[in-house]
């Protein structure tokens, strides 16, 4: 629920076109809503400026259904991260203006107008490996209000790639680099502009890379100041933080 719900709703008391008890019966439910398998939290939006995010993976479809319906019926727009398409497709049944984002594993279901950021973000990946990551990185980003730019497959086996997009990269207010492999694409970015970079380390990579585990040290350990590191394959997250530092 949006501060402008809650104003709305207790003008409307004010000037007595609803019943204080019509208002209170919207209220009871704003902390957040018992579903039994979960607690939607619907005073997330109001704390934070953004709706709950619902996280797909190990949840049922039935249950991630039941969870989108809950929040999109509060008004909010609707994000679902690792969802299947099985999920999205229960979804848009009864949603038929949902979008899936298959790379991204992602569901959307936008009904509030989003109020973009001072600037943009720019998304730049190693690899056309890492675009799964990138995107998740972008769709959260955008449903959050801000606009994205995507420079894919620009690692450093063939850094030229890199540099033929030096424009749009340091003209961005974040940069988000995600690499698998030994992850150098963070130090390499993170060296040529003046803007906050956003590593995410991805799980691409040959044996040594251990899941992520080797691109996540390289990028722990970058000498490259203004660079800060998420978790592997969190594209979410480091959408997410990106958005709140372009609106700040």
């Amino acid at each position: 629920m949006k501060v402008e719900t809650i104003e709305k709703l207790l003008r409307d008391v004010k000037e007595n076109k609803i019943e204080v008890e019509t208002a209170l019966s919207q209220l009871k439910q704003l902390p957040y809503e018992d579903l039994g398998f979960a607690k939607v939290d619907h005073h997330r939006e109001l704390r934070q400026g953004y709706p709950e995010v619902i996280y797909c993976a190990g949840k049922t479809v039935d249950q991630v259904v039941h969870i989108v319906d809950m929040i999109y019926k509060r008004g909010s727009n609707v994000l679902g991260t690792r969802a299947t398409k099985e999920m999205y497709e229960a979804v848009k049944k009864m949603h038929p203006m949902a979008i899936h984002n298959e790379a991204a594993r992602t569901i959307v279901l936008q009904q509030q107008k989003i109020e973009t950021g001072k600037g943009y973000i720019v998304i730049v990946t190693g690899g056309t490996s890492d675009i799964p990551v990138a995107e998740e990185a972008a769709v959260t980003a955008e449903i959050l209000g801000n606009k994205v730019e995507r420079v894919y497959d620009v690692g450093v086996a063939g850094i030229h790639r890199l540099f033929s997009k030096l424009d749009i990269i340091t003209n961005a207010r974040v940069v988000i680099a995600v690499a698998g492999m030994e992850g150098a694409l963070a130090s390499v970015v993170g060296g040529l502009v003046d803007k906050p970079v956003i590593a995410v380390p991805t799980s691409v990579g040959y044996g040594a890379n251990f899941g992520g585990l080797a691109a996540l040290l390289s990028m722990l350990n970058s000498c490259a100041s203004g660079t800060a590191v998420v978790n592997i394959d969190n594209g979410f997250g480091a959408g997410y933080m990106a958005s709140m530092i372009n609106k700040l």
